[in-house]
């Protein structure tokens, strides 16, 4: 295909999620989008994922110019993001050479992560090819998904995987940084969607570093909204309905919406749950 027809198919494809996140967000992006300010400086987002907000709302910056502050503390993740921002042609290529066959998934899966475009399509291939989309590493950093059973998936998604490059565009700032360092300015919008409080003892996927998603970091999350809230800086959250004792008499407004739990070894507990928007 001509660069002028990958341009045309991009125009004709909105961009949107090209990872499996099991935490993803597009299914409540509609409640979300409610909740975004109408003025708002520049986007900030520390907890990626799969990105479903900002691709919600990236023809509205690219149309204002405003940069994109896009960060996560899984290098992986990050590599992946800045491959498809900068040679999504060489990820795609990459991709249409790989098979979904259990035992090239444990063959790539047992590789060493790269931080290059071979890097990026690893990821996707093993997001594309594992249990649920899962991202969930050991404590040594090792991708430990079991291989997922589907039927005929595809692994390669290459209009959307263009679309999504054009929507990252030069404005976009991709960084791989922990969400405590970030500093926005008045006015800007931020929006933290971090590993969920868990439900209940069995429900803890919030294993996408070595080191997890402690406690610790649930009220430094806490500590740090409310400081950019008297900052000036507009702040959406999402969590887990367990995550309310954290935020109730703190000045957040809470609201409960229904989101999706896909995430279950069984399948009959996977449907509507009750999820937070914490503004």
């Amino acid at each position: 295909m001509s660069k002028s027809s990958n341009l045309a198919v991009v125009e004709e494809t909105a961009a949107e999620p090209f990872l499996k996140w099991a935490g993803g967000k597009r299914q409540l992006l509609p409640e979300l989008l409610k909740r975004v300010p109408k003025n708002y400086g520049q986007y900030w987002e520390p907890f990626l994922g799969g990105g479903a907000l900002f691709f919600g709302l990236e023809s509205e910056l690219r149309a204002r110019d405003c940069p994109a502050h896009l960060s996560d503390s899984n290098h992986e993740l990050i590599n992946c993001w800045r491959q498809v921002r900068d040679d999504v042609e060489g990820v795609i290529e990459l991709l249409r050479t790989y098979k979904y066959d259990h035992k090239e998934y444990l063959r790539r899966r047992a590789e060493e992560f790269m931080p290059n475009t071979e890097g990026a399509a690893r990821t996707i291939y093993l997001n594309r090819t594992g249990f649920n989309g899962l991202y969930r590493v050991n404590k040594g950093g090792g991708f430990n998904v079991p291989f997922g059973r589907y039927t005929n998936p595809t692994i390669c998604q290459a209009e959307r995987l263009r679309a999504c490059s054009v929507a990252l565009g030069s404005y976009s700032l991709l960084t791989c940084t922990d969400f405590r360092l970030i500093n926005p300015l008045p006015g800007d919008l931020v929006y933290f969607d971090p590993p969920y409080v868990p439900l209940n003892p069995t429900s803890d996927f919030t294993s996408y570093t070595a080191e997890g998603f402690t406690e610790k970091d649930q009220l430094d999350l806490v500590w740090l909204a409310g400081w950019l809230k008297r900052k000036g800086v507009h702040v959406i959250i999402t969590n887990s309905s367990a995550a309310r004792r954290l935020y109730t008499r703190k000045g957040f407004k809470i609201e409960t919406v229904l989101g999706t739990r896909r995430v279950n070894s069984k399948a009959d507990q996977r449907g509507a749950i009750k999820e937070l928007i914490i503004t």
